[in-house]
């Protein structure tokens, strides 16, 4: 007889985050129990307090690299982990918190803590790429289930997850949504960003945040051009950019 096929294992990670997209995998409720028995979930301190020892077949690390300690502690999962995905604006793109990036960090601790002293943080926030190998990227602030649940399955199936590339503006047309930046001038990153949330804000006559970052190939020369036609300035165009992925769409500005 052979020996039980033992079921791949899965870790979970929190580095400088809200927690956002962890739990969004806890909401993943129906799709995680048909997952029982084909996957063990060995650490995941969100969920349970009970956690095994690597190694782990893969792990999900939410969160960006914002201390000395996590980025010696992110070497230290990556050695544990036979595949590494990021989960999150944080992780993919070092979040909202990479707003630091641009300004004096030890000026922000000084007005934010009593005692800033014993604050220990870099003057940077980075995303996980930025100091290991990672196997795959999920976007989003929060990310998507249903992306979560596919990308778990291509790694237990070994294929590549089957997350489109394309635009928020691909998922307004396939709901029939008016243009809210063509039609009512309203400011939106729909054009320049990847496609994962449903065009949840357009839906509701709201422009697109940005949540998910830049899309493939992303043409944000002419986005700014539009948004300084319907009569933004530079410093509004600037603060529409710099939100929950601000380091790429700096990064895809200043290339093209």
């Amino acid at each position: 007889m052979s020996p039980a096929r033992r079921a791949p294992r899965l870790a979970v990670w929190k580095f400088a985050s809200c927690d956002g997209c962890q739990l969004s995998l806890l909401d993943c409720e129906d799709e995680l129990l048909a997952l029982v028995g084909e996957l063990d979930i060995a650490h995941f301190l969100e969920a349970s307090s009970a956690v095994a020892g690597g190694p782990y077949d893969l792990s999900l690390v939410e969160g960006s690299v914002t201390t000395a300690h996590d980025a010696e502690r992110i070497r230290e999962v990556r050695r544990l982990s036979r595949r590494l995905v990021t989960i999150g604006a944080c992780a993919t793109s070092g979040g909202v918190q990479a707003l630091r990036n641009f300004a004096d960090v030890a000026e922000f601790t000084a007005q934010v803590y009593a005692s800033p002293e014993y604050i220990s943080t870099l003057a940077t926030s980075t995303p996980i790429s930025a100091h290991v190998p990672v196997d795959f990227e999920l976007r989003g602030c929060p990310i998507d289930k249903a992306q979560l649940i596919d990308v778990v399955v291509a790694f237990l199936l070994g294929r590549r997850p089957n997350v489109a590339s394309t635009s928020v503006c691909t998922d307004c047309k396939r709901r029939g949504n008016v243009c809210v930046l063509v039609a009512h001038g309203t400011p939106c990153l729909g054009p320049v960003t990847h496609a994962g949330c449903g065009a949840l804000c357009p839906s509701y006559n709201r422009g697109c945040y940005g949540c998910f970052g830049p899309m493939e190939s992303p043409n944000t020369g002419a986005l700014t051009a539009k948004l300084r036609a319907v009569g933004m300035g530079e410093r509004d165009v600037d603060r529409v950019f710099r939100t929950f992925n601000v380091l790429p769409f700096e990064k895809a500005r200043a290339d093209g």
